[in-house]
Order: C-alpha cells, then structure tokens, then sequence
C-alpha cells in the first residue's frame, strides 16, 4: 500500500508539474545518451578489440592494456607533462578571476565596469582554433609581434614554439588571458548575494575597502571558490587536448606530449582503441581520486563540499 501510495503520489507530481519535468527532461537525456551510455564500453580497455567481433565479442585480456601503458617508456613523461601544465593552471589560473571579480565590485563607475567587463569576457567566445593562429601569429620567429619588438629593442628574435621549457608558460597564459572574464562572471554572481547589512557594519566600524574585502567580500564567497576549486581539481588530468594539439610541433613535443595528445595518437591515428581505452580509462580514475581526495579535505575543513 505504501508503495501504491507513492507511486500515485509521483503520477500527480508529474501532471501537475509536468512543464518542469519537460525542460529537464533534454539535458537529463544528453547526460544518459552521450556520457552515462558510453561508460559501460569502457570495458573495451580489459579486451584485444577486433572491428569483426564487436566490443563485447572481442576476447578478454585482462590489465594487458594497462600493464603495456605503465611499461611504456612514455609513462612518466606523460604524466609529468600533464600534471605539470595542470597544475601550472590551477595555481596561476585560479586566483586570477577572483581577484578580477573583487576589482570590478569595487567599481563604481558603471560605464568603465561594463567596458572591463566586455573586454575580459569577450576572448572567452574565440574559437580553439582561432586562439591558436591569434598566438602562432604573434609568437612567429619572423614577423610575430613580439618579435618585431623584440627586434625594435636590440635583442634577438626568439622561437617560442620552438623552446619546449616555454610550451606550458604560452599555454597556461593565453588559457587564463581567455577565461579569466568569463570566470570571473561566477564570483561576481556570488558577491551580488552578499547581505548588504554586513558592508554597512563594516562602515560603521570604519572598515578600509581592503578589510571589507577580506572581511566580508571573501568569507561570502567562499562556498563558491570552493566548489569551484573541488571541481578544477577533479578535473586536473583533463586538460584540454585540442589547444595543446594545435600547439604541438617536433621541437616542443618532449614538454608537450600529454595523455589527451597520446591517446588520440595510439588510439585513432594507430587505431589501437583496447590500449587508448585503458590509458584514458587511467586517466579518468586518477581524476576520480583527485576529486574525492579535495572533496574529504574541503568537507573536513569548511562547510562547504560537492557532497
């Protein structure tokens, strides 16, 4: 009878709710189709694929794929090369548009906060493919602008795409110039939910504009910096494979080589998917752990956590 109860309970919640549940009801249809669906072929990593047999017609190998990735010479510098430009990322990144968020609260002048606004934000609308021929162009050995200028002031030209110790710096620089705008659009978010009467108690109490900023600014955002933060972590062995693939050439490959980069050459290039398989599918734990390891400590620490 409960269970009767229930169900009938759920019937009327959808007829009277119904228009809710239809504009859920695609994005709850993406998340099944094209990211849960997909998960079960993951076991693709633990089988020798053959086209002919199928992914689950294709003979069991157990951590073969797996055992092949870690005894690849490769292994380590991969790694180190992903984890570097990631966390490069994460460290200079991230603070970034927090700091852009608290300049432009404090911003009284409408019209210069809508001018900064724009200019930050609108780089985040260049294509990947655009971004990369904006930074090839200005880098070039030759004619690029920063060389021409270089040239002006008396130093020589240098080849920055060239310099593989320079490949994650060109990286991690045009990524935040790109998404630091459109970053910091969530700060600014939580700051207009800030309670206005704890910026006129610091008034009252002679705050500077510095103490209101740490005092009040930052403590009302901190639940989101840290969700944000637990995600960018979670997140940090997925960075992105289609800049840095663009980027790539042969005197910059020993620092640019990344898992993303590998796995689409082994995989689709060499069509070896079983392999390309266990090396994303190591990819995609090490990212799991990461995201439950700074989750626990965020949960410990403060009040705030994914979960």
């Amino acid at each position: 009878m409960e269970a009767a109860g229930k169900r009938l309970g759920a019937r009327k919640s959808i007829a009277r709710h119904w228009q809710l549940y239809l504009v859920v009801a695609p994005p709850l249809l993406f998340f099944l189709i094209f990211k849960y669906y997909p998960m079960f072929n993951a076991v693709l990593a633990f089988k020798d694929y053959y086209v002919t047999k199928g992914i689950w017609g294709s003979p069991w190998v157990g951590f073969k794929n797996f055992e092949l990735f870690f005894e690849n010479p490769m292994f380590w510098s991969l790694v180190k090369n992903t984890m570097l430009i990631s966390f490069y990322l994460l460290l200079a990144g991230f603070p970034i548009p927090i700091l852009l968020a608290l300049m432009l609260n404090e911003v009284r002048n409408h019209k210069f906060k809508r001018f900064v606004q724009l200019v930050t934000f609108a780089p985040y609308f260049i294509s990947t493919v655009v971004m990369v021929s904006i930074i090839m162009l200005f880098l070039a050995p030759r004619l690029g602008f920063v060389n021409v200028f270089l040239n002006h002031m008396g130093l020589d030209s240098v080849n920055f795409l060239g310099n593989p110790g320079m490949f994650s710096s060109i990286y991690v620089w045009s990524e935040i110039w790109q998404t630091a705008g459109y970053s910091a659009v969530i700060y600014l978010a939580a700051l207009s939910a800030v309670d206005p009467t704890l910026y006129e108690a610091a008034k009252v109490d002679g705050a500077s504009r510095f103490q209101k900023i740490w005092n009040v600014d930052l403590p009302g955002i901190l639940p989101t910096i840290t969700i944000i933060l637990i995600l960018n972590v979670g997140s940090v062995m997925a960075i992105g494979f289609e800049k840095i693939y663009l980027l790539q050439n042969n005197l910059n490959i020993a620092n640019s080589e990344i898992i993303a980069t590998y796995v689409y050459r082994v995989g689709l290039l060499n069509a070896n998917y079983s392999f390309a398989t266990a090396v994303g599918l190591f990819n995609s734990i090490i990212n799991l752990f990461l995201l439950f390891s700074v989750n626990a400590l965020a949960r410990r620490f403060s009040k705030s956590s994914i979960w």
